[in-house]
């Protein structure tokens, strides 16, 4: 117990005196009454409640001041043994308040009382000097006089003897913890019935017996009760000492009660004058901040309450942005400011579904609008429909993450392309009367039963539709990409600000941090005008601070807020003129009435940057996607024309015609979607290809009619062919355009006049000419067949130089034709035609070099190999001729002998033949190689001569024989010199006669 002002150790020296021998004499009367009568000793106050930080959980206990006359807990009864016998501690506490305070208290340090002097020795100085003298008798008394335990020792050590020793008589059975009668074997060892008789009577020794037995436990029951009373009087004057120190702790306790009750009284008169005033000026002051909080609440609340309503009232205005941006701020403000109210429970998962029926009406409106944009008529300028929507929808799928939406664009898209290419055929075919679309249903038959015009006109409109398809949906994917761009810039640009921001916060913390530790700490916070009233509803001094900073923070953001909802709540009065411009109002005032700072939550919402990307990426894939899906429709319509081999009968003007169209087509593709698309292209090379091997073929089979027919005779050579001879000349290789009938009055001339040269040519030769320039014409107009075109023409050619030789060298045209003989004349003919085209071959491939790619040249090569086969074709003609004159001159000169008359028969029948072959071949073939011919036949002459002259034996002796071959040798050299164009021809006669040795 603390110790009171009337119960000071220190004795008064009034109140006693010495007596002559030095002794202190303690009066007997004062004794007896500090015994009874001391003055009531203070006792600490009950311990507070154990902080928690909870200033509303302390304001609920009972004040042991206020509530003082009432029972409260602090009446409650504590079990000491209970409360200090703690099972959860490892060891006895000594301190009780250990037991309200927990574990951990005895291990923390306790601040000290402000209102406590520091105790130290120097207190007790006084007290000490005072006592000393009396001490020191004290102590010498003690030494002189013997305690009055140790003049009782030799007695009480005697009396334990004797009661050991009494004890020691008890059996050891009676003393053992375990003792219970009821065991059989202890009952046994108590009550030994084998002394006693089994027999169903009584006899006087077992009366005895049991006499004896009860006498002995008797006898036990004295010795124990005994020994408890000695123990007992041992310790009697211990017993009287705690009853009489119990009488006195419990008059110490009720004087100490009425003090109590004194000093609570006072305390009640203290708080009730001096502190229940100013304490209800703070309470006044908290209600109101909390009064102010409420009233924030509840309007706050009333604008979640009119989220809903607004929400339906954009959503009646396709206004899905704002109606996403509100829900996304009223579900901030459920989950931080309003947290908890039970109203507005189900408030969030109202907001969740019509946050999906948004998206789900995004994803309709958003299909619906592909829809129209695309399938609106081609009269409508506008390249974008409702921009504003378009944007509007684009953020509001972005914002929820709706990043498939292009995939709903390409669906309709399609169908878009296929609705195109339906009207265009739909509207051409109700133009046409011919086609009755009750019978034929298909479009695809109806396409087939239209003439090349009527079709290639419905192919021309296809294209523009689909060119200008395509304009408009590159325009709405612009709009969209600019969208995705803007609010990837956005994001960007909002990251590095927040960055920025927070940097420059971090400097201006450490700033604030500076001038905290100059000023010392010595400045008032705005909220420490309540920290008495917080420390005196029980919370420390650190969190009474931080609740102050709390409760100072909160009432400046509600001031804000409230600023903010004021300044807002005057432009509530302004009433829109439409629709759109009140729920745009009302959608403001909403918003605005909610805590604004849900921007980071909002841009969290957002794709990332990635994903963003991604879309961009996605949205030129999708213009590519176009490009592709409206050629495929295209060639759709081009396999549709081509299934019945219509395309393949075209003309090579027609599919020229197709070919440009295509062409311009796919260029203007690539230009509006920067996209090389392959299967329109590939469709027409594929049918090109058939129309190549169509073209070949009909032209392969005529040039083999014609030769088949031909009789290999010199033809005329009109003067449309020999103007077409002279284009090719001036460098133009293709086909001139064709005359009116009436104006060519130019005659046919026999020969086909080339850079100078007369070439005799027959019909079969001319018709070739023609055909190869189709063939380079067909080039210029398609140059994606050229080497298609170019392996066909070196087939053509080949074609001709093989049958050319099966039918004349071969003699294969006496079947076919039914010539008698091949001449002289049919076989230079024949070489002329292969020399001009010959002459044609370079610059037939100098044409197709300039079609080819440098990788393709290659394929030249086939030139070279034809240019061989015709050369090497006109070499065995060449040896035929000379062929026929030498089994001429081996069959003639055979029968030669040299004799009179001169000239002989032999060398007349020989310069006849000579002179009927240069009638055949001379206006055939040039003039030196007429030369050349004869100088050939010529040696074969001279060969056959000089062999039949060794056989006679003819020398050169200038005898008689000799003198008559000088003379035939010189009619001979005459006659052939005599034919035109060989005058000068040297023919070397004097080889015919061996050398001499």
């Amino acid at each position: 117990m603390a110790s009171g002002p009337g119960s000071s150790p220190m004795a008064q020296p009034s109140l006693g005196s010495s007596g002559p021998d030095g002794f202190f004499r303690k009066p007997r009367e004062a004794a007896s009454s500090s015994r009874h009568y001391r003055p009531p000793c203070s006792l600490p106050d009950v311990c507070p409640k154990e902080p928690t930080g909870d200033a509303r959980g302390l304001c609920e206990g009972p004040s042991v001041v206020a509530d003082q006359h009432r029972w409260t807990v602090y009446n409650s009864k504590v079990n000491l043994p209970a409360a200090l016998n703690d099972p959860r501690l490892a060891k006895r506490e000594s301190d009780f308040f250990t037991k309200t305070w927990g574990l951990d208290f005895t291990e923390t340090e306790v601040m000290p009382s402000f209102y406590l002097p520091n105790i130290t020795a120097e207190h007790f100085s006084a007290y000490l000097q005072e006592t000393a003298q009396r001490e020191k008798i004290h102590e010498r008394c003690r030494n002189i006089c013997p305690s009055k335990d140790d003049l009782s020792l030799p007695n009480v050590t005697n009396n334990h003897d004797k009661a050991k020793e009494e004890l020691e008589q008890v059996p050891k059975i009676f003393m053992r913890p375990d003792f219970v009668l009821n065991d059989p074997a202890t009952f046994n060892a108590v009550l030994p019935w084998s002394h006693f008789s089994v027999a169903g009577g009584k006899n006087s020794r077992d009366g005895a017996s049991s006499r004896l037995l009860q006498e002995k436990l008797s006898h036990y029951l004295d010795v124990v009760e005994v020994s408890i009373a000695r123990q007992i009087s041992l310790r009697s004057e211990a017993f009287f000492h705690a009853m009489s120190s119990q009488h006195e702790l419990q008059d110490r306790l009720r004087e100490t009660a009425v003090a109590v009750a004194t000093l609570r009284a006072r305390t009640a008169a203290m708080e009730r004058v001096m502190c229940r005033g100013p304490l209800q000026a703070l309470k006044d002051t908290v209600t109101r901040s909390n009064c102010t909080k409420l009233h924030g609440k509840l309007k706050l609340m009333a604008a979640v309450q009119q989220t809903q309503p607004t929400v339906q009232l954009l959503l009646s205005t396709s206004e899905f942005v704002g109606a996403l941006e509100l829900i996304a701020t009223t579900k901030e403000v459920l989950q931080q400011e309003l947290q908890g109210i039970h109203s507005f429970r189900h408030l969030g998962s109202q907001l969740c579904e019509m946050e999906k029926l948004i998206d789900k009406m995004m994803v309709a409106d958003f299909t619906t609008y592909s829809r129209s944009d695309l399938n609106r008529s081609f009269e409508d300028d506008s390249q974008v429909l409702e921009k504003d929507r378009l944007q509007s929808l684009v953020f509001g799928l972005l914002r929820q993450r709706k990043l498939d939406f292009l995939d709903i664009y390409s669906e309709e898209m399609m169908q878009a392309a296929k609705g195109i290419i339906r009207q265009c055929v739909l509207r051409s075919v109700s133009q046409i009367e011919d086609i009755d679309t009750d019978t034929v249903v298909k479009i695809q038959d109806q396409m087939r039963l239209m003439t090349f015009t009527q079709w290639f006109e419905l192919l021309q409109n296809v294209f523009e539709h689909f060119v200008l398809f395509l304009t408009r949906i590159k325009a709405t994917l612009s709009v969209i990409r600019n969208v995705v761009l803007e609010v990837l810039d956005s994001c960007q640009r909002n990251r590095m600000a927040d960055a920025s921001s927070a940097v420059a916060g971090g400097n201006s913390r450490d700033n604030e941090d500076e001038d905290e530790e100059v000023s010392g700490g010595s400045g008032l916070r705005p909220g420490e005008a309540e920290l008495a009233y917080l420390t005196h509803e029980g919370l420390f001094i650190s969190d009474a601070l931080s609740e102050a900073e709390r409760r100072g923070g909160a009432a400046a953001q509600t001031k804000t807020h409230t600023q903010t909802r004021a300044e807002t709540s005057g432009s509530d009065s302004a009433s829109g003129t439409t629709e759109s411009s009140s729920s745009r109002e009302q959608t403001t005032n909403t918003t605005s009435s909610l805590p604004t700072g849900g921007t980071t939550s909002i841009e969290d919402l957002m794709p990332s940057d990635l994903e963003l990307g991604r879309v961009a990426n996605n949205i030129q894939e999708l213009l590519y996607t176009a490009s592709d899906i409206s050629h495929d429709r295209c060639v759709k319509v081009l396999l549709a024309k081509a299934k019945d081999c219509s395309l393949e009968r075209l003309s090579s003007a027609e599919f020229v015609c197709v070919s440009r169209a295509v062409e311009g087509f796919v260029k203007e593709t690539e230009a509006l979607c920067c996209r090389r698309s392959v299967s329109l292209r590939g469709a027409l090379q594929s049918q090109a290809n058939r129309f190549v091997h169509r073209f070949h073929e009909e032209r392969k089979t005529k040039l083999s009619l014609l030769l088949d027919t031909e009789r290999w005779k010199q033809a005329e050579v009109p003067a449309e062919f020999q103007h077409l001879v002279d284009s090719i000349a001036d460098g133009h290789i293709t086909l001139p355009e064709r005359k009116p009938a009436g104006t060519e009055d130019k005659k046919p001339s026999d020969f086909l006049l080339v850079d100078g040269q007369k070439y005799a040519v027959v019909g079969t030769v001319l018709l070739l000419i023609r055909i190869f320039l189709e063939y380079c014409q067909c080039v210029n107009d398609i140059p994606s067949i050229a080497t298609d075109m170019l392996t066909r023409l070196s087939d053509l050619l080949k074609h001709f130089n093989s049958r050319s030789c099966q039918l004349v060298l071969g003699a294969g045209a006496l079947q076919v034709v039914g010539l008698k003989t091949i001449t002289t004349k049919n076989l230079a003919l024949v070489s002329r035609c292969l020399q001009l085209v010959v002459h044609y071959i370079p610059i037939i491939r100098a044409h197709f070099e300039t079609k080819l790619q440098p990788k393709q040249y290659s394929i030249l090569r086939h030139f070279d190999h034809i240019t061989k086969d015709y050369n090497d074709h006109i070499a065995e003609i060449s040896a035929k001729l000379v062929a026929i004159m030498d089994g001429l001159f081996e069959r003639v000169l055979s029968k030669y002998e040299v004799k009179a008359p001169m000239p002989s028969l032999c060398f007349r029948n020989v310069c006849k033949q000579m002179a009927k072959m240069h009638e055949a071949i001379h206006e055939l073939l040039p003039e030196e190689q007429t030369q050349m011919l004869f100088l050939r036949i010529n040696t074969s002459f001279k060969m056959h001569l000089k062999r039949q002259l060794s056989r006679l034996g003819v020398i050169n002796d200038g005898g008689p024989q000799h003198g008559l071959v000088v003379v035939d040798v010189a009619f001979y050299t005459e006659n052939i010199q005599a034919l035109r164009s060989l005058e000068r021809l040297d023919l070397n006669m004097p080889e015919i006669w061996e050398q001499k040795r």
